[in-house]
């Protein structure tokens, strides 16, 4: 009996992980990043957009394991509005993407950074954010320290 429980348990975790929904076919992507760079300008963040699909392994993959890590949570909330572009035949958002210089030429995840004016500052190939078959905390905080807003602002390299 036990060993059925702890099998149907199993069975709902696997399927729940495949079955969560995180992006929307349906959310019109330009109006995301217009809520969002509003957003950012107004708290002083940057916009994170991370573009994939409820398809997409590594990009549930990311978002769960960004989650699971208080820390890269932490930096995260406190230095981005974060939007989840879809990407998906229901739903390609071929023009918000154009307008990002076509991040989806990475492969998926991918992620750009915008300001709290609209202008992308970076694109990230989630790829480089990998170690050993997984996502690497170490990796995800430098690269979200590198883009915040405190690392590009002019002042942080003032002359002193």
């Amino acid at each position: 009996m036990k060993q059925l429980i702890l099998c149907a348990m199993l069975m709902f975790g696997f399927f729940s992980a495949f079955g969560q929904k995180l992006y929307d076919p349906a959310a019109n992507a330009d109006e995301q990043i217009v809520q969002a760079i509003a957003e950012a300008k107004q708290s002083k963040r940057h916009v994170f957009i991370q573009v994939g699909g409820n398809w997409c392994t590594w990009c549930i993959r990311y978002h769960n394991f960004v989650e699971s890590h208080t820390a890269l949570k932490a930096l995260t909330d406190a230095n981005y509005v974060t939007v989840k572009m879809n990407y998906s035949k229901e739903n390609y958002n071929r023009e918000a993407l154009k307008k990002l210089g076509n991040p989806q030429r990475f492969g998926f995840p991918v992620f750009v950074i915008l300001n709290g004016d609209g202008s992308r500052l970076h694109t990230q190939n989630s790829a480089y954010l990998e170690e050993n078959g997984t996502y690497s905390e170490a990796k995800i905080s430098a690269f979200l320290k590198h883009w915040s807003p405190a690392a590009v602002a002019p002042e942080t390299y003032a002359e002193k």
